[in-house]
């Protein structure tokens, strides 16, 4: 029985190896720079998979008939050494894939941005439509290869921070098309061209930030400053002080002055800001304060136990760590509770989208001057809801999340922005239907953000209470082009990678065709024309038919291009 058993592993490490080395193989055809290293990789792999499957085969095992005691392997040297060939000719096939995968990803990449500074450049609606349905196929292949590296990513950290460049491209996308709208129908307005600047730029950043991190490597190599927390702040500080149990020596009492005076430091994002309450900012201020004293208390036992290690003493050092890490929790506690409170207020405060609802008035109503009262509210909202990702990101607990506030901080510091210069340029030009539909394009994005952060919240205090489990998905095998035989039951889809692919290119150029329609017949004055009339009717039902039709597919299309977004 053992020798079966040990002959099917054998059989099925060579079929898995055959499996593995011919996509190898379909990568190297479709790759000829890194073709031969490729193809000398996978021979060495098949090789080392043949190998292991003849010396594990039970035929060419020799059976001694006097002894009870089989032998089970006459070369055992052969098979370490197929063993290490294969993992070794493994390893390459698969470090050579990932060049061929980053490869992919930066030249989508750059197709993307070559289309996007012609796109700025046109100067009619018809070159428009031309060219960003051309975009809009660019970024379906975009949105798939980064999905799918999304996926392959084991750094939770790089894969938060690709989660959130994707979801800019996604929002943008949308954006770039009513902005773009605006900025032709009506090319005089400041403010529309301000408007439609600043998607361009957000999209470039993102774009530019996926590069980073699918290459690991920052322009100019610069490095990363990592985004320090009161929560990781804390974590380590309590890791030092507990260390003290093994180890008198390993570290200097400046060291744990100097981590405290940082912890302490951060506090002051959460006592100095207008939005803490009363109450939480005296629980902190008396917390910081003792925490001192606490670690005023250990280091003076710690520097006698240095000297003289009595039992008493030993006791007194115990004590003294326990009061101090007691201290900590609770201070991590409090600002915990500062920001969650905080966050939770503002957010069920801004759920009726008063400002935005108003924006959209008066700005049909073409009053300036209540539009310019509006921005005012929405720029102090802004600024509300900014403050109050600061203060989650020190309480996030973990670094995805850390970085998922980031994000929201920096959506909501640019989208606060361009809601106001699209609120302004529809005042301008009340009548016009592609400011308003632009508008509306901005404000749900902002509302699209709130719900988000209400989810964010409750991943935040699900870290905190320790109601939150480990979520590991990875793709093994990278995918160049066609070649997916063995990765079709890795997770089920309602569509595979071409129909969605297919539906989004098809919904956006109907919406592109329906834009050119509403474009024209906004030209026309007499609103009352059977004509006019009849042609609006179509293209509202054109776009109501888009959406419906898609959404019985059972894809997300909510701005009918999200579906590109989509991890496979």
């Amino acid at each position: 029985k053992t020798l079966q058993a040990i002959q099917r592993v054998g059989q099925a490490v060579n079929l898995a190896v055959g499996r593995f080395v011919t996509v190898g193989e379909a990568i190297a055809n479709e790759n000829h720079e890194l073709k031969e290293e490729m193809s000398i990789a996978c021979i060495e792999a098949r090789r080392a998979g043949e190998t292991i499957a003849q010396l594990t085969d039970v035929a060419s095992l020799d059976h001694p008939e006097s002894d009870s005691h089989i032998t089970i392997f006459t070369d055992k040297t052969g098979v370490v050494k197929a063993a290490r060939l294969l993992l070794s000719s493994v390893t390459k096939v698969l470090v050579l894939a990932d060049r061929v995968v980053i490869k992919q990803i930066i030249t989508s990449r750059n197709k993307v941005l070559a289309t996007m500074e012609q796109l700025e450049k046109v100067s009619s609606f018809q070159e428009f439509v031309q060219i960003f349905s051309q975009f809009g196929n660019e970024m379906v292949e975009f949105a798939h290869l980064t999905g799918d590296r999304q996926n392959d990513l084991k750094d939770e950290k790089k894969k938060a921070r690709m989660a959130a460049s994707r979801a800019v491209l996604e929002k943008c996308t949308m954006m770039l098309l009513t902005a773009s709208k605006t900025c032709l129908r009506h090319p005089d307005c400041e403010s529309a061209r301000i408007n439609k600047d600043g998607v361009f730029h957000r999209m470039r950043l993102a774009l530019e930030q996926v590069i980073e991190i699918v290459t690991d490597s920052r322009p100019n190599g610069e490095n990363e400053v990592a985004p320090i927390s009161i929560y990781t702040g804390i974590k380590e500080f309590k890791n030092k002080v507990e260390g003290l149990r093994e180890n008198l020596y390993f570290l200097s009492k400046e060291n744990l002055s100097t981590m405290l005076e940082v912890i302490l430091e951060h506090t002051e994002d959460f006592t100095d800001s207008a939005y803490t309450s009363h109450e939480h900012r005296e629980h902190i201020l008396e917390l910081s304060k003792q925490a001192k004293m606490e670690l005023e208390q250990l280091v003076s036992v710690w520097m006698q136990a240095q000297n003289q290690k009595t039992k008493d003493l030993m006791e007194d050092l115990e004590v003294a760590i326990l009061k101090t890490c007691q201290c900590m929790n609770e201070l991590k506690r409090e600002v915990h509770s500062a920001a969650t409170s905080l966050a939770a207020d503002l957010l069920k405060y801004h759920t009726d989208h008063m400002v935005l609802k108003a924006l959209k008035i008066t700005g049909v109503e073409g009053n300036l001057e209540a539009v310019a009262e509006y921005t005012c509210k929405l720029s102090e909202q802004k600024e509300q809801l900014v403050e109050m990702c600061r203060l989650l990101r020190h309480v996030s607990g973990t670094e995805p999340l850390e970085i998922t506030c980031i994000h929201a901080e920096d959506t909501f510091q640019v989208t606060g922005p361009q809601i106001i210069s699209a609120a302004e340029t529809l005042a301008l030009h009340p009548s016009s239907k592609i400011a308003k539909e632009n508008l509306e394009v901005f404000c749900e994005a902002w509302e699209s953000q709130l719900s988000d952060m209400s989810m964010l919240l409750r991943e935040i205090n699900d870290v905190f209470e320790g109601r939150r489990g480990e979520k590991r998905v990875y793709l093994s095998l990278p995918r160049p082009g066609k070649h997916n035989a063995n990765l079709k039951t890795l997770k089920p889809v309602k569509l595979d990678t071409e129909e969605q692919a297919k539906i989004a290119k098809l919904g956006l150029e109907l919406h592109l065709l329906t834009s050119d329609v509403d474009s024209e017949t906004e030209k026309w004055e007499d609103q009352e024309n059977e004509i006019v009339q009849h042609g609006q009717g179509m293209s509202s039902m054109l776009d109501w038919m888009i959406l419906e039709g898609i959404s019985n597919f059972g894809v997300l299309f909510k701005c009918q291009t999200s579906v590109l977004w989509q991890n496979n």
